[in-house]
């Protein structure tokens, strides 16, 4: 259980480095469509990620 909440704080971290970068890449004057599309896909798989992980600490409760 611990390997998979530090996995989650890595992720989380780079979850919201990619969230700065695309911001950053944003507002810049020239704007890169394929860089900015490519960091929101990679910002979209760290998401699942997440949510996996999320996923595994949660107990499963049988009803």
């Amino acid at each position: 259980m611990e390997e998979v909440r530090e996995r989650l704080e890595i992720l989380r971290a780079q979850h919201r480095e990619l969230d700065e970068r695309i911001a950053d890449r944003a507002q810049g004057a020239i704007i890169d469509q394929l860089e900015l599309a490519r960091l929101k896909r990679q910002k979209l798989r760290l998401r699942d990620e997440i949510a996996l992980c999320e996923d595994a600490l949660i107990p499963d409760i049988i009803a």
